[in-house]
């Protein structure tokens, strides 16, 4: 009894965690879509439809949250964690970007398989179809995805919820002692303890 009891504690904690980073990467990427959308809409001059773009974005961030979820969960990514954490960050971020280019093509493909058309004529154009277009957007993915990994990455190696505590819970006076708890040490890391 007291096992199952534990038992359902560590999953009720894992339930709330994972809940926690999807809310992360829902939030960071429904920000990053929308704003996408809001360049596409003012540069070409649309008149109507705002609204249902945003909505699309609300949509594909869940979408490809979840993916992020999962292809964390499968441990992608991971292959340079050993390494500073600028390759880390880098690394991710352009492998992020592939596997939303390729989600996004079979996500194209099976809606379009689903009303009927082509395998070939539900491919998406990505940046009108063409080479350096698909790689300037696979460059806009990944370098809009760089500030989400270099977070995460430095908040991986100072310890659970640290980063957090200092971007919002604590007041610089007392980041020397958030560092100090946390063992990193207040001033080798970016502790202040004073204006300069």
């Amino acid at each position: 009894m007291e096992q199952d009891k534990g038992r359902m504690h560590r999953l009720a904690e894992k339930g709330i965690e994972e809940f926690h980073r999807f809310t992360v990467m829902f939030l960071y990427l429904w920000v990053v879509f929308a704003l996408f959308l809001l360049n596409e809409y003012v540069a070409l001059g649309h008149q109507h439809g705002h609204l249902m773009l945003q909505g699309f974005a609300v949509i594909n961030a869940a979408v490809l949250g979840k993916v992020m979820l999962v292809a964390e969960d499968l441990k992608l990514g991971r292959r340079f964690e050993h390494l500073p954490l600028f390759w880390s960050v880098l690394y991710k971020s352009c492998l992020f970007a592939v596997v939303f280019i390729l989600f996004h093509i079979v996500e194209r493909m099976a809606v379009g398989l689903l009303s009927g058309a082509t395998a070939r004529a539900s491919i998406p154009k990505i940046g009108g179809g063409s080479w350096s277009g698909i790689a300037a957007a696979w460059a806009a993915i990944a370098v809009s995805l760089l500030p989400f990994f270099a977070l995460r990455e430095i908040s991986r190696v100072l310890g659970k919820d640290v980063l957090w505590n200092l971007m919002f819970r604590h007041s610089a006076k007392d980041r020397p002692r958030a560092f100090a708890a946390a063992g990193t040490g207040g001033g080798a890391v970016g502790g202040e303890t004073g204006p300069a």
